[in-house]
C-alpha cells in the first residue's frame, strides 16, 4: 500500500515558550521537543523544550500576575468576557486544532472536528458559571464580640494544569478554564507528545490581551515537569495522566501542602443483564471499546456477562469488533486510527502476551495491523476465558482491547465490577433504568451510564480509590480552584447590608448570586 503522509506543521511560535504575556526562546535554545505522528512514524513538527529556568520565568510570571495584577481582584463579569473572547479566538484555529489532535494521536479526523467545538466551549461554560457564581455570603456567628461571619471563596493562587496526551485540548480546558475564570494564573504544561493544541491556545490568549502572566505556556519532558510540580510558588496542580505518575505528583504536593487535583486511570466494568441482547451489545460497546483506539481512561476494558451466554456475547462482540475500519484517521469511514506512540505499541502487546500466558483467549485481534505500513496500528482485540485475577483483567491496557468476564448473579457481578483497585467509569446494559439505577448506586465508580458510554462536559467528571481525587465539569469543577475565607465582623460590611436575613438563614449554596 502507499505509505500515510502526514503534513508538516507550521507555525511561526514553534520554537517559542509563552511567558508573561509574550512569546520567547527557551533558556537553552537548542533544546527541542520532536513531536511523532503514529500514523506512519515520522517526525511532523517541533517545538522549543522548557528547562528548569523556563519553569522558575513562569512562574514568577504567574506569581506576579496573580499578587501583583488585575486578573484576580477584576469582577467575576470581566473575567468571563475575557474568557469568551478567547473562545472566539480558539474558534478561529478549530481547524488546525482538530488536524493538530489527528496528526498527534491518531484519533479520526470526523471525531476530532466533532469534539473540538466542544472543548472550546468549556471556556464559555466556565465563563458562565463564574459570573452566576456567589464569592460571598453572609452568616450569623456566636463568636463572642462578632455579628456575623462573611464567608468568602477567593481563588487559589498559581495553579499548574498538566495535561496528557490523548485528548491534548480538551484535558487542558478542563483545567485552564475553570482556573482563570476563578480569578487564578496557569502555567500551562501539555504532553511532550502532544503540544500543539496549547500552542494555539496560547495564541487565542495573546489575542484576547489577557494581562501579561495570567497564562504561561511551557513544553517540557519530565525532568522540567517534575520540577514545575515541586515549584514552592506553585499553589496548585492539576493533573489528568496514568496512576503511577498521579501517585507521584500527589506525594510530592502532600509534602509541601500543595492542593491537587488528580484524574487518572481506569479499568472499568460494563454489566450486561440477562434482557439485553448479544448484538444490541455489542453494537454499542465495539465503538465504544475501539474510540481513540482504546486510548481513554474511561474506558470499558471488563466485560461482566451472565455465564450461561457467555459464548454468545464473545462471539457477538468478537463479531463487531472485526468489522470496525482500521486505517488512516485522515480517510473518511475510518472508526479508528493507530496507537498514538511505538511504546504504547509495544505495551499493548506486553498485555496480549500476559493474557495469553495466564490462560485467556484471543476471540478475535491480537496482533498489529501490519498490512497498514509502519504507523502504529493494532487490530481491536477481544479476549475470552478471562477471570477478574488476570492482568489483563486488573491492570489499565489502554489500547483496543477488551475482556469477557463471566458472573452468576448480580450480586456476584457487583462484587466483579468493584474488585478493582480503579473506580473512574462503568456501564450497566439492561432495559429497565430501575434496575440500571439500583446497580449503579452500589458500584464505586465516579460515573455510571445505562446501555452506552455517556461524557458531558458539563457534568462533574471523576473517581473512585485509584481513578484520582476532585472533578472536573460543572460547578464542581470549578470549586476546586477556589480557597474558602471567613471574615468575623461586628457588622455587616455595607455592600452586603441587603444580605442579612435571606443569607443568614440559608447559607450560599455556590450555584447562584447570594441575595
Amino acid at each position: 500500500m502507499a505509505a500515510m503522509s502526514v503534513e508538516m506543521w507550521a507555525s511561526p511560535h514553534a520554537d517559542n515558550l509563552f511567558i508573561d504575556g509574550a512569546w520567547i526562546s527557551p533558556a537553552a535554545p537548542e533544546g527541542r521537543i520532536q513531536v511523532v505522528s503514529p500514523i506512519n512514524g515520522e517526525v511532523f513538527a517541533e517545538v522549543g523544550e522548557a528547562k528548569e529556568a523556563d519553569v522558575d520565568r513562569a512562574v514568577a510570571a504567574a506569581k506576579r500576575a496573580f499578587y501583583e495584577g488585575p486578573w484576580p481582584s477584576m469582577p467575576a463579569a470581566e473575567r468571563a468576557a475575557k474568557l469568551r473572547e478567547v473562545a472566539g479566538a480558539l474558534h478561529r484555529r478549530m481547524a488546525a486544532a482538530s488536524r493538530a489532535w489527528t496528526a498527534q494521536i491518531g484519533v479520526p479526523l470526523w471525531m476530532s472536528e466533532m469534539v473540538t467545538p466542544a472543548a472550546i466551549e468549556l471556556l464559555n461554560i466556565n465563563a458562565d458559571i463564574a459570573t452566576a457564581y456567589c464569592y460571598e455570603d453572609v452568616r450569623p456567628t456566636t463568636a463572642m464580640n462578632m455579628k456575623v461571619a462573611v464567608v468568602v471563596r477567593e481563588p487559589i493562587g498559581v495553579v499548574a494544569a498538566i495535561a496528557p496526551w490523548n485528548a491534548p485540548l480538551v484535558a487542558m480546558l478542563q483545567k485552564v478554564a475553570p482556573a482563570l475564570a476563578a480569578g487564578c494564573t496557569v502555567i500551562a504544561k501539555p504532553a511532550p507528545e502532544s503540544p500543539l493544541e496549547a500552542q494555539l491556545l496560547a495564541e487565542a490568549i495573546e489575542e484576547a490581551e489577557l494581562p501579561r502572566g495570567v497564562f504561561n505556556l511551557l513544553c517540557a519532558n519530565r525532568q522540567a515537569s517534575d520540577y514545575l510540580v515541586r515549584h514552592p510558588d506553585v499553589d496548585k496542580v492539576s493533573f489528568t495522566g496514568s496512576t503511577a505518575v498521579g501517585r507521584h505528583i500527589a506525594e510530592v504536593c502532600a509534602g509541601r501542602l500543595a492542593r491537587a487535583t488528580m484524574e487518572l486511570g481506569g479499568k472499568s466494568a460494563a454489566i450486561i443483564l440477562d434482557d439485553m441482547p448479544p448484538e444490541e451489545v455489542a453494537a454499542v460497546l465495539a465503538p465504544a471499546i475501539t474510540l481513540m483506539c482504546g486510548q481513554v481512561c474511561a474506558n470499558l476494558t471488563r466485560i461482566l456477562v451472565p455465564r450461561h451466554r457467555e459464548k454468545d456475547y464473545v462471539d457477538a462482540l468478537a463479531a463487531a469488533m472485526a468489522a470496525t475500519p482500521v486505517g488512516n484517521p485522515f480517510d473518511q469511514g475510518v472508526m479508528m486510527g493507530p496507537l498514538a506512540m511505538k511504546r504504547q505499541l509495544e505495551r499493548v502487546e506486553g498485555y496480549i502476551a500476559a493474557g495469553r500466558a495466564e490462560g485467556a483467549r484471543i476471540a478475535t485481534g491480537g496482533t498489529r495491523a501490519s498490512e497498514l505500513g509502519k504507523g502504529f496500528f493494532f487490530k481491536p482485540t477481544v479476549f475470552a476465558n478471562v477471570s477478574n485475577e488476570m492482568t489483563i483483567a486488573r491492570e489499565e491496557i489502554f489500547g483496543p482491547v477488551t475482556g469477557v468476564i463471566p458472573y452468576d448473579s448480580e450480586a456476584d457481578a457487583v462484587r466483579l465490577a468493584n474488585a478493582s483497585t480503579y473506580g473512574l467509569s462503568g456501564a450497566v446494559f439492561t432495559r429497565d433504568t430501575d434496575r440500571a439505577y439500583a446497580m449503579a448506586r452500589r458500584l464505586r465508580t465516579g460515573n455510571l451510564s445505562q446501555n452506552g458510554h455517556a461524557l458531558d462536559i458539563t457534568i462533574p467528571f471523576g473517581g473512585f480509590k485509584q481513578s484520582g481525587y476532585g472533578r472536573e465539569g460543572g460547578i464542581e469543577g470549578f470549586e476546586p480552584y477556589l480557597e474558602v475565607k471567613s471574615i468575623f465582623l461586628p457588622s455587616i460590611p455595607s455592600h452586603l447590608g441587603s444580605r442579612e436575613t435571606s443569607a443568614a438563614q440559608t447559607p450560599c449554596t455556590g450555584t447562584g448570586p447570594c441575595a
